[in-house]
């Protein structure tokens, strides 16, 4: 009897009202997936005529932001009309995170010190924006992203900012907690401090994953987090399917599942839990792809090439080289992958396989090596 009459969730993009009862007819949630008996109160959508939520889903703290909407005016919350660029004329935009013009190009060689400047990936294939003044690139889809939007893991609107949120420069991702300086989507409240990358602020409901037959859904929080299935650490956050009993965490689904590697001209995809063929070598690193806590690789199934995920996108992915940073109040610089040489890392005495972090004289394959070097520092 004390449910609020009207809300707005994270999962839907309506506003949804409370119903004693529903109509016949079998009804699945669209927060946890699961039936609704028709008999119980739940929250239904005026708009869409099959949109259905239990009561105790929808008001759920990372669905609902706690207000009841009863007698206040309907306004859109994320604002579809505003768009992320001008178009100056064919080809040519005006980005509102820019403040020079960006040409659209197709990319035809691949340069792996060239990256987007949103998501922080190198520019594999497709169309790209470029500047006309400046080194400044986007992927065609990032510059897409919306200024705003609503997404499954926070309760408020998301918006789109340029810079990191910290003094620091970088910022942790809330849903993948990576380190990250590219584009990221805020909330508005102070007091949330909720901060998605573009990655995975892109990661809307239902998933279509390139390595599973099956659409993905996002899992609510369960009490003992399960193991991931492709790189077999425990998830933080998670994808599942409701067909069968895979599980992919958020790390590894925004990961690009197709590379390219300067050596071979052919796309390398994520594999992961099988043989792959009789060669058992990083193509990089030269160690046995068996040494590692994961299974997951990159491999060519023409040429099998087989390379380790972080040797070929590298341990802090979305941290972008030349750049300075602060770790615990240390500044430290950040490198593009050596061409002459692989510096030995500080901390972990392997190679450097992709950005390097340096500082006075400690040098580091990623910011775990760093923070490490830092704290190893301190303690002698």
């Amino acid at each position: 009897m004390f449910f609020p009459s009207i809300i707005k969730i994270s999962r839907h993009h309506h506003r949804i009202s409370y119903t004693s009862y529903l109509r016949s007819g079998e009804w699945f949630c669209g927060v946890c997936r699961k039936s609704i008996e028709n008999d119980y109160g739940s929250y239904t959508c005026d708009k869409c005529c099959d949109y259905f939520v239990h009561s105790i889903c929808a008001l759920r703290e990372d669905a609902w932001d706690g207000k009841d909407l009863e007698g206040v005016p309907e306004e859109d919350d994320i604002t579809p009309d505003v768009v992320p660029f001008i178009m100056i004329s064919e080809g040519v935009i005006l980005h509102f995170l820019h403040e020079h013009h960006l040409c659209l190009q197709v990319s035809m060689l691949y340069d792996e010190n060239k990256f987007c400047q949103a998501c922080v990936l190198p520019i594999f294939e497709g169309n790209l924006y470029s500047c006309i003044e400046c080194d400044f690139i986007l992927h065609e889809t990032c510059a897409n992203s919306a200024r705003k939007l609503q997404h499954a893991f926070h309760p408020h609107p998301l918006t789109l900012n340029l810079v990191s949120p910290y003094k620091a420069g970088q910022y942790g991702c809330d849903a993948c907690y990576r380190l990250c300086n590219g584009f990221n989507y805020g909330c508005h409240l102070k007091e949330c401090d909720f901060y998605l990358d573009i990655r995975c602020a892109s990661v809307s409901e239902p998933v279509d994953y390139q390595g599973h037959e099956h659409p993905l859904y996002l899992a609510l929080n369960p009490e003992q987090n399960p193991v991931c299935h492709v790189c077999k650490i425990q998830c933080e956050k998670q994808l599942n399917c409701i067909i069968c009993d895979f599980i992919i965490c958020i790390k590894c689904i925004t990961l690009p599942y197709k590379v390219r590697y300067k050596h071979d001209k052919h796309f390398l995809r994520i594999l992961w839990g099988e043989e792959i063929c009789s060669k058992s070598w990083c193509e990089v690193c030269e160690h046995d792809l068996r040494d590692t806590n994961t299974n997951m690789i990159y491999w060519c199934d023409e040429c099998c090439i087989t390379v380790h995920v972080q040797c070929l996108v590298g341990y802090d992915p979305y941290l972008k080289h030349g750049q300075s940073l602060k770790i615990y109040g240390r500044k430290f610089q950040i490198h593009c992958k050596s061409q002459i040489s692989r510096p030995l890392c500080s901390y972990c005495k392997n190679r450097c396989q992709d950005k390097i972090l340096t500082k006075e004289n400690i040098i580091a394959c990623s910011a775990r090596c760093f923070i490490n070097s830092l704290n190893l520092h301190v303690s002698m």
